[in-house]
């Protein structure tokens, strides 16, 4: 079956336009899913909701947001009410600026979308586009309305495909700071340091996709392949853990050290080292 659009629109800067549709890169459709079921009829169950207090069920129109204050009270927030915050969805990726490809943290990046032209005519534009991206060695920041939010997009290349990805906003980031005040400042030795470094050296290599795989998903296959013909399936040993042995100790036996003494640096001094921050 071929890909379906999630939304249609126009790229837009200066009097450049372009017909595009957004399709979603990341797919979580070849996973395994399930649906919760009555054990002793095999029947589906429906999700309802029940008042908190009273134990009532809530009809449908009888459900409504509500905003907690801090003593526990709510504020009703109406449908229509939120219906008026909602921004017009006017179809259009408005292009505000173009920036180096770096310029950007990935920590901003939140999902990919592939940008595929409407028609022939609007495939050479894109096309140019890419291009000049690709040319200039830029990006290009833009503004649209997707479903019923305002988003910030980052148009790039990928290859050979045209990457809209739209980002966070900078209060859904976590601050680095609060994040780790907690990771105390450690000094480490010489000895340690290039165990380390030894160690990053020998496992050098680069990422291809292909070589991993989602081993919870692929075992859930084959669980449920085995259920299906009527099969068990073996229990997995637990895995063998080494004993707790000293940070240095392990670094030492990583690095393939056979004794202390090899596992020295050829530097005689002790002199400290600061971690990095």
């Amino acid at each position: 079956m071929a890909p379906r659009a999630v939304w249609r629109g126009t790229i837009k800067f200066a009097d450049f336009q372009c017909d595009v549709g957004l399709y979603t890169a990341i797919s979580s459709s070849e996973k395994i899913s399930f649906n919760i079921i009555n054990r002793k009829t095999g029947n589906r169950v429906e999700r309802q909701y029940l008042d908190s207090e009273t134990g009532d069920k809530v009809e449908r129109d009888q459900q409504v947001k509500g905003y907690e204050l801090e003593n526990g009270d709510h504020i009703v927030i109406e449908g229509d009410e939120l219906s008026e915050l909602m921004p017009d969805g006017n179809k259009v990726i408005r292009v505000k600026n173009f920036l180096e490809c770096d310029e950007i943290d990935k920590l901003y990046f939140d999902k990919p979308y592939y940008l595929s032209p409407s028609t022939d005519e609007d495939r050479e534009a894109l096309s140019l586009l890419a291009q000049t991206l690709r040319e200039r060695q830029v990006a290009a920041l833009a503004e649209a309305i997707l479903f019923r939010r305002n988003r910030m997009l980052l148009i790039r290349l990928d290859g050979d495909a045209v990457i809209a990805t739209t980002l966070n906003y900078d209060y859904e980031v976590r601050s680095q700071t609060a994040a780790f005040k907690s990771i105390p400042d450690i000094e480490f030795d010489d000895e340690m340091l290039e165990l380390a470094g030894h160690i990053i050296k020998k496992r050098a290599g680069k990422f291809d996709p292909s070589h991993y795989s989602d081993r919870y998903n692929d075992a859930l296959t084959e669980l449920v392949q085995a259920k299906i013909e009527g099969k068990t399936i073996k229990k997995r040993e637990p895995e063998k853990r080494d004993n707790v042995i000293d940070l240095k100790e392990a670094l030492r036996q990583s690095a393939g050290a056979s004794d202390k003494k090899a596992a020295k640096p050829k530097s005689s001094g002790t002199t400290k080292r600061k971690k990095a921050s």
